[in-house]
């Protein structure tokens, strides 16, 4: 790790420069891969809804999603009430998957996204209730080198650019049942590229943003716990123009990295981004020395780019993505910021492109109909609508 800490701080120097090194990736050499879906819908695909989504609702939507092969889930968030009321049972949920793992083909990691220390604490408050209760919900620490403890949960084999899996509670306590799909948990963190986002999202500067993750960061890895780091507008700004520079997202990706963060995902919140300049900013990200594995790219689909730019990302070596089912989402911190790219869209063209992703298409697109039909919206799916309308008319 001291290494890898030490290449990236000589790379902040490249971070201001443009990359003229690596050539872009080739078709043949960087689609037939497999790629790591994260799904969003649970957290950033239902906070901007205006009505109030029962809990019930929200967990069988994580519940039908885990049944399609996804492999990690965004469950919730521990923010604040006052400012995302559609997060206020988050707690709840992750009581849920804690006493109820939800049925899946395969484990799954559950993300959940904290603000600052006080959502950490109120994450906490959750875990260590079910420690409490007899059920062991600290994460336990990994065997030592060269014990037997039975198979290992991370999906690395079938991924090589999965994120390391930490053990969890829930894992302990799926083990006791005699579980095959016990689940994983990770924590999720969030700054943004320009000042301006990030005084209207967090209400503080982007320095201090950092500052508040140290806690939680040190915490984390006490406890094992994995953590994911968004960088927001990082292609566009609603207070700042479309024209975020690429370096300062190379340097903030940087700095995160050096604090211990295991993934970074570098989020389009405005879908202001296009091919060209999605291009731009990962040879910037490479110039600086960041991994390919170490990212993942988080499209919103305002103005119908984000499928285009997901291709430009995925022939440049990008092997994560984040989605949400239906097409959910919108930001209430960016006006006219519209839903995510929807995981059913995502999912089609990777595997018209000849990746796998291990994700059922056709039970993913059940479950985008019925999320919308809950919701009351419109299925914003196209490939979603499109499988569905094979699948009646072949019955």
């Amino acid at each position: 790790m001291s290494s890898k800490l030490t290449y990236l701080r000589s790379a902040r120097l490249a971070a201001r420069y443009p990359c003229h090194r690596r050539a872009f990736a080739s078709a043949a050499s960087s689609r037939a891969d497999h790629v790591r879906i994260v799904e969003v819908g649970p957290r950033d695909g239902l906070q901007n809804e205006r009505q109030t989504i029962p809990l019930a609702t929200k967990v069988e939507l994580v519940e039908r999603l885990a049944r399609t092969g996804l492999t990690t889930i965004e469950a919730g968030s521990f923010v604040s009430p006052k400012w995302v009321p559609q997060m206020a049972n988050s707690a709840e949920i992750l009581e849920h998957v804690l006493t109820r793992t939800p049925q899946s083909p395969h484990p799954i990691t559950y993300q959940w996204l904290l603000p600052n220390v006080k959502g950490f604490d109120n994450f906490l408050a959750m875990w260590k209730a079910k420690a409490q209760s007899g059920q062991d919900a600290y994460p336990t620490p990994p065997p030592s080198p060269g014990t037997d403890n039975g198979p290992a949960l991370n999906t690395s084999s079938a991924d090589p650019n999965a994120m390391p899996s930490s053990s969890s509670g829930a894992e302990a306590m799926g083990k006791a049942r005699g579980a095959s799909t016990a689940p994983i948990h990770e924590l999720s963190i969030f700054t943004a590229a320009t000042e301006s986002f990030t005084q209207k999202n967090t209400n503080c500067s982007i320095a201090e943003s950092l500052k508040r993750f140290e806690p939680i960061m040190a915490k984390a890895k006490e406890m094992n716990l994995n953590v994911r780091a968004y960088i927001s507008v990082a292609l566009g700004c609603p207070y700042e123009g479309p024209d975020v520079d690429p370096h300062k997202v190379a340097e903030l990706a940087i700095s995160l990295l050096e604090m211990g963060a295991d993934e970074i995902s570098v989020a389009d919140t405005t879908g202001m981004g296009t091919a060209p300049r999605t291009l731009e900013l990962l040879k910037t990200l490479n110039a600086a020395g960041i991994d390919k594995s170490d990212l993942a790219l988080h499209f919103h689909d305002t103005y119908g780019q984000a499928l285009v730019n997901s291709v430009v990302a995925l022939e440049h070596g990008i092997r994560t993505f984040d989605a949400a089912v239906g097409g959910l989402g919108g930001c209430p911190f960016s006006p006219g910021a519209t839903g995510n790219v929807a995981t059913e869209d995502l999912v089609h063209c990777f595997h018209s492109l000849g990746a796998s992703t291990g994700v059922d298409l056709e039970q993913l697109s059940e479950v985008g109909e019925w999320i919308s039909q809950e919701l009351g919206r419109a299925n914003d799916s196209r490939a979603g609508k499109a499988t569905l309308a094979q699948l009646r008319k072949a019955t």
